[in-house]
């Protein structure tokens, strides 16, 4: 699925599990027993992908979002297809910049299938709740998705909810920490494995600060200087040969400052004569560190490799 489409979704229910919009309160719901913390976080996961998915109420199937929030919650692959996705997530945004007065009132806004409507948006919200599984009754947060969407009366009150949320959000964020640190100490070891033995191959050379290098052609131009501007071609890869940058694929070099990248390239750079092309294997600390880059693809103390070709030095 394409990326924007899933963001059409996340623009409607931008706040599924720890927010969104005040919404009245207009029938009695049936009644709830909620005699755990799991129930009642259950209900609040609930209550708010109803409130923040009001606002599309109309386009919506209610049982074809229900059946693809299963689906995608049990580890499957979305029910509409790509096609589809795009074409129901480029209406629902047209439709919705026309409602917040950004597009012309005589837009043409496409027909929107509320069974496709719905499909799409379980996708999106039951990979969001997939990692939830274990902490999620789906029974119970779907009845409260229902119950919310249809605007009745929430079987816990506003402070329940905040608390509930506060608390439930407070705790995934420890759990993340946790996983975040044993990720790092995974990806250190490795790295300091495989630096170890890099090192004692031909034509590596190491640095004081760690960072290993190989002239895979050598130029014969100026080296830069920390305060210089370079223009390079380069791509950079994980260990594992996972390429997750190149300018090579967009087709244009790019031009930085050498105190605008990571520890590596500044040391590494200087090393180069214009015309050069070097392979580097940067340690954790001289690349993103303890935090890689959020959300990926970098992960924390992951170690980098990096082929680079310095074209020429900018100013």
């Amino acid at each position: 699925m394409k990326l924007f489409v899933r963001g059409a979704a996340a623009i409607v229910a931008s706040v599924v599990l720890f927010g969104g919009v005040s919404v009245p309160h207009a029938l009695a719901q049936q009644e709830v027993v909620l005699d755990s913390e799991r129930d009642r976080v259950s209900y609040m996961v609930g209550h708010d992908i109803g409130r923040s998915l009001r606002p599309a109420a109309s386009d919506i199937d209610l049982d074809a979002f229900e059946r693809a929030v299963r689906h995608a919650v049990a580890g499957g692959e979305p029910l509409i297809s790509p096609e589809d996705a795009e074409q129901v997530g480029q209406g629902l945004l047209m439709k919705m910049a026309q409602a917040a007065g950004q597009a012309p009132a005589d837009l043409e806004v496409p027909a929107i299938d509320p069974e496709k409507a719905g499909l799409l948006f379980g996708a999106d919200i039951g990979r969001s709740l997939e990692p939830l599984a274990g902490d999620v009754d789906l029974d119970i947060a779907m009845r409260a998705m229902r119950a919310t969407f249809a605007g009745q009366q929430p079987a816990m009150d506003e402070a329940a909810l905040d608390s509930t949320r506060s608390a439930f959000g407070a705790r995934m964020q420890a759990i993340a920490a946790e996983q975040m640190q044993a990720v790092a100490e995974e990806n250190r070891a490795e790295g300091e494995a495989f630096l170890a033995e890099n090192r004692t191959q031909k034509g590596v050379f190491t640095t004081g600060s760690g960072l290993q290098y190989r002239v895979l052609r050598q130029g014969a131009g100026q080296r830069p200087t920390a305060g210089s501007r370079v223009r390079v071609n380069y791509e950079g890869s994980l260990l594992d040969g996972t390429v997750f940058d190149s300018s090579y694929e967009r087709g244009q070099p790019a031009e930085f400052g050498l105190q605008q990248v990571i520890p590596g390239w500044t040391e590494g750079l200087q090393l180069m004569p214009v015309g050069a092309k070097y392979r580097f294997w940067i340690p954790g600390e001289l690349g993103y560190g303890r935090n890689g880059t959020p959300g990926g693809p970098i992960g924390p103390n992951a170690t980098l490799v990096f082929d680079v070709e310095l074209q020429a030095i900018v100013e």
